[in-house]
């Protein structure tokens, strides 16, 4: 007979491998085992929420708190002033800078909170180990509510990344159909429904500016604003040709299509109407007035002509008899060729951030299938998801986040 190791007895309370496997499956287990199931578990609980409190630590840090809070500090101080409106642009840029900086400080102290309650909660829970029922209750909840946690901290880490020179700003979004007649545009119209459902979910403000609709159905292009703080950032990532699969409901004999739709994204531009022109740039020179005589008209130096010398622009003004009203009027007329000259600049900007985007093949994104499968799969990040009518509800967020964080990576295997 070979040689048996003694075994040590058992506990009448310490549960065997049999038991074990039996409460992985989800059986029915001795309250007894039940209990020292939840203390082995218990570290691991411990573990997650030490880890989430080192990532929320992290984000604290990049984020900056303190300097969040004497921003909020000065623009408060800023709205509170009596005569804020009477500049309505500065006042509206104010504001919306106040309520951006508020809700991104509130979300990350709200995290921070719901971290810390959570802590207390366990800790409650290890207290009432001799109320089994009640231990195990609050022990559940405290689970439950990392588990929410752990995706929250995740989508704030991702805004982390956001550093672009222009990814704080609102978005424009426009979808223009591609390769496919009518199922692209239908495909089109699909994709704005989705974004805007998207903006919906967020509470965020989207405003339509534009749609051409298609003769049979769907839409040619649409273009609308997300005024969200990030929103460029955020949707940014989804910039590309996207491709949809499906039995085309418009084909008599029920055939599957593939259709193309172009999106892009491109942020909105600060843009004011008031050009401020320092005296140091430009160059007045006062002349006799030309053309038919009249009272004091060409008889004095009352024609201005102004010289901007940055640009070279030069207006002149000579129908007013007073060389201080002509050389208002021409400085009217040079903040208007100055105010052109910088909505140029600014489309010359946005031509570079939007690049080249075709409807067809060559550089698809995401592809929607709907037949003879269902799946959204980003070709980039290879995300997939097999809800597409989520989806196309409008949760694409793990997509989104998927997208900043690849393209985080790209950039830094870049460098």
């Amino acid at each position: 007979m070979p040689n048996r190791l003694p075994q040590r007895p058992r506990c009448a309370h310490e549960p065997d491998s049999r038991a074990l496997a039996l409460a992985g499956c989800g059986a029915l287990v001795p309250d007894c085992v039940a209990r020292t199931l939840a203390a082995v578990a218990a570290p691991d609980l411990e573990t997650r929420i030490a880890e989430l409190d080192q990532t929320v630590r992290t984000i604290e840090q990049v984020l900056d708190l303190d300097a969040m809070r004497s921003e909020l500090a000065e623009l408060q101080e800023q709205v509170s002033v009596p005569d804020l409106w009477d500049d309505q642009a500065h006042a509206q840029q104010v504001t919306g800078r106040l309520s951006a900086v508020q809700a991104e400080l509130d979300r990350v102290e709200s995290v921070r909170q719901r971290l810390d309650d959570v802590a207390l909660l366990l800790e409650l829970a290890d207290e009432a180990e001799d109320d089994q029922g009640s231990s195990a209750e609050t022990r559940a909840e405290a689970e439950a509510e990392v588990a929410k946690l752990a995706k929250t901290v995740e989508a704030l880490e991702v805004r982390t990344l956001l550093s672009g020179e222009y990814d704080s700003r609102e978005a424009l979004v426009t979808i223009r159909s591609g390769a496919g007649g009518v199922d692209a545009a239908d495909f089109a119209e699909m994709l704005q429904r989705m974004y805007l459902r998207w903006a919906e979910r967020h509470h965020y403000p989207a405003d339509v500016y534009d749609v051409s609709y298609a003769e049979e159905a769907g839409i040619k292009s649409t273009t609308f604003a997300v005024k969200a703080p990030y929103a460029y950032g955020t949707l940014s990532v989804e910039t590309g040709t996207h491709r949809l699969v499906r039995i085309s409901p418009f084909d008599n004999q029920g055939r599957r299509q593939t259709s193309f739709a172009a999106v892009e994204v491109v942020p909105v531009l600060e843009r004011t109407d008031e050009i401020d022109v320092p005296e140091d740039e430009i160059r007045v020179d006062v002349y006799r007035s030309s053309g038919p005589g009249g009272q004091s008209v060409n008889t004095t130096d009352s024609a201005v002509r102004i010289t901007h010398l940055p640009t070279n622009i030069v207006v002149s003004c000579q129908n007013e008899k007073s060389q201080l009203q002509n050389r208002a009027s021409a400085m009217v007329i040079l903040k208007a060729k100055l105010l052109v000259l910088k909505r140029a600049e600014e489309r010359a900007t946005l031509d570079t951030i939007r690049g080249d985007v075709q409807g067809s093949w060559g550089d698809q994104m995401r592809s929607y299938v709907l037949h003879p499968y269902q799946m959204v799969k980003d070709l980039r990040t290879e995300h997939e998801s097999g809800n597409t009518t989520a989806v196309l509800d409008g949760e694409i967020d793990d997509f989104i986040e998927a997208g900043i964080r690849w393209r985080r990576g790209a950039e830094r295997a870049a460098v």
